[in-house]
C-alpha cells in the first residue's frame, strides 16, 4: 500500500532500523534478508532525502530527521496492530491469539498458576507469552510489543489506562532453624542483619529498595540475586534475613522453613497494577483477560 508515493510497508521496517540501530538486527526481527533491508533503507533515504542511520564508529546512530519520526512512526503501526487485533467479539475457546504479558517472577509465582487454571477451565485455547520484568517496562507498552504490563504503580505509565490488580505487604523473612527464628525484630536487629535482596536487570532499585531507602532504613546487603522468588530458599540454613513479599512468604514458609516478622518500619503496601495501552481498551480479547486476571486474585484473596 501506498501513501504518497511512499510504501507504508518502508515504515515498518524503518521502526525497527530505528529501535535497534542496526540493519542486520532489523532484518532478522522481520525474517528478512540483509540486503533487502539495506534495499529498504535506500529507498527510505531516497524517499525523505535523509541517510536516517549513519555509520558512527562500530554502531548506526539516528539522524535528527529520523529521531523527529521516531514516536509518530511507532504510534501509527501501534493504532494500527491495536485496530487488526481487535475483533467484534472474543471467544476464548476458539481463539488462537497469543497475548503478551510482562511481569516479576514474583507475580509469575503469586499469580499465573491460578490465571493457568482458570484457561484451562474456560477450555481456551489462546496462547500467552510471559515476558521478564525489564527496567522501563512503559517503553514495551508504549511500542505496543505487550498486551498487558503487570508492575508496582510506581513503575507504570501516566499516557495509558490501569487498574488496582491487588496490594501485598512486605515482611522480613529468616530461617526458622536460625540466628533470627525466634525474635523481636526491631529497627537496629533488622539494619544489622546480613541481608539477601534482589537487584532489577541493571542494577535498578527494586520496589522495596526504593521505600527502605525513603523511610532511612539501611541494610547490611551481603548476597545480591536476580529473582524474588529465589530469596527465601537462598537463606535457608543460614542466619541471613530477606524482605520478600507477604503472599510469595505463605506461599514457601514450609518448604523453606522460614518464619516471618513484620518490617520494622511504617511502609506502604505494594499496590500492583494492571496496564494497558490506551489503543487496547475497547479490545474484547484484553477485556476477557484483564477479568480473567482479576478473577484469579479473586480466587487468592
Amino acid at each position: 500500500m501506498r501513501f504518497k508515493k511512499l510504501d507504508l510497508n518502508l515504515l515498518v521496517a524503518l521502526d525497527h532500523m530505528i529501535e535497534l540501530r542496526s540493519v542486520s538486527a532489523a532484518a532478522d526481527k522481520m525474517f528478512m534478508s540483509q540486503s533487502a533491508m539495506s534495499n529498504a533503507l535506500t529507498r527510505l533515504r531516497d524517499y525523505f532525502d535523509d541517510p536516517l542511520l549513519v555509520q558512527v564508529g562500530r554502531r548506526m546512530e539516528v539522524t535528527p530527521r529520523a529521531e523527529s519520526m521516531r514516536l509518530a512512526i511507532r504510534d501509527i503501526l501501534v493504532r494500527i496492530e491495536a485496530t487488526i487485533d481487535s475483533q467484534p467479539e472474543f471467544r476464548p475457546e476458539e481463539s488462537t491469539r497469543t497475548f503478551n504479558l510482562l511481569l516479576s517472577d514474583y507475580s509469575l509465582r503469586v499469580l499465573m498458576p491460578t490465571v493457568f487454571r482458570l484457561i484451562d477451565s474456560q477450555s481456551s485455547t489462546i496462547k500467552l507469552n510471559l515476558r521478564a520484568q525489564t527496567e522501563l517496562p512503559q517503553v514495551l507498552l508504549e511500542r505496543g510489543e505487550i498486551d498487558l504490563l503487570i508492575s508496582p504503580e510506581m513503575f507504570i505509565s501516566d499516557d495509558h489506562p490501569a487498574s488496582l490488580l491487588y496490594q501485598d505487604n512486605y515482611v522480613v523473612a529468616a530461617w526458622a532453624g536460625g540466628k533470627y527464628g525466634n525474635v523481636t525484630m526491631d529497627q537496629k536487629m533488622y539494619e544489622t542483619a546480613s541481608h539477601a535482596v534482589m537487584v532489577p536487570p541493571n542494577a535498578a532499585k527494586s520496589y522495596e529498595s526504593a521505600l527502605l531507602a525513603l523511610a532511612g532504613i539501611e541494610r547490611q546487603i551481603d548476597v545480591k540475586t536476580f529473582s524474588f522468588t529465589n530469596l527465601p530458599h537462598l537463606i535457608t540454613g543460614t542466619d541471613r534475613v530477606a524482605t520478600i513479599h507477604a503472599r510469595l512468604a505463605k506461599l514457601v514458609a514450609q518448604q523453606a522453613e522460614l518464619v516471618t516478622y513484620p518490617i520494622p518500619a511504617d511502609l506502604p503496601p505494594l499496590r500492583q497494577m494492571l496496564q494497558w495501552h490506551a489503543y487496547r481498551e475497547n479490545d474484547p480479547g484484553i477485556i476477557w483477560l484483564r477479568g480473567l486476571l482479576e478473577q484469579a486474585v479473586a480466587e487468592l484473596d
